[in-house]
């Protein structure tokens, strides 16, 4: 079993987008509209969409290999880039994915860890994300891994506005 995680560039634009939708579809179709599902990944996943999160220097990308193939993927904001500003010694985590044949195995917890260890060298003091309420295994994962609920902000999802938890780690 090998495990490496690569920060993603421009050159990886196709399989970035081919994982977000492949990972969003399966966590949110059964609890979505398929419109609003089709609506949402239409405009957050496009080539263009995608191509200028990954040019902007505040936000970084990266891929976890499990054997040599992509399993999952990690986004990271910083300052301005963030979806809502939580406070300025925090970085916000705002995709973390792991494909559905690739969970249970650790990787979610070693893209946290990448998490942690780039909000360190930024000089930041927490970490903190978005959890729709529903993901209950998300919430569930979250809080065996430190993060406490500090909030909760609304997520468009096509015609639907939906509650998302906002979680939090302070880092040591």
């Amino acid at each position: 079993m090998t495990i490496h995680i690569k920060r993603c560039t421009l050159e990886d634009l196709y399989s970035l987008q081919e994982i977000s939708v492949e990972t969003f579809e399966k966590t949110f179709s059964k609890q979505n509209s398929p419109e609003n599902l089709a609506g949402y990944m239409e405009k957050a996943f496009t080539l263009r969409q995608l191509e200028k999160e990954l040019s902007n220097t505040s936000s970084q990308f990266f891929f976890i290999y499990f054997n040599n193939e992509v399993s999952g993927y990690l986004k990271l904001n910083v300052d301005e880039a963030q979806s809502e500003v939580v406070d300025q010694d925090s970085l916000e985590i705002e995709r973390i994915y792991i494909k559905s044949e690739f969970q249970k195995r650790g990787l979610g917890k070693c893209l946290l860890n990448k998490a942690q260890e780039i909000a360190k060298e930024c000089g930041k003091k927490k970490i903190w994300l978005g959890v729709w309420e529903k993901n209950e295994n998300a919430i569930a994962f979250y809080n065996t891994q430190g993060f406490i609920q500090s909030g909760t902000h609304t997520f468009v999802m096509g015609d639907e506005e939906q509650m998302d938890f906002i979680m939090t780690k302070t880092l040591l």
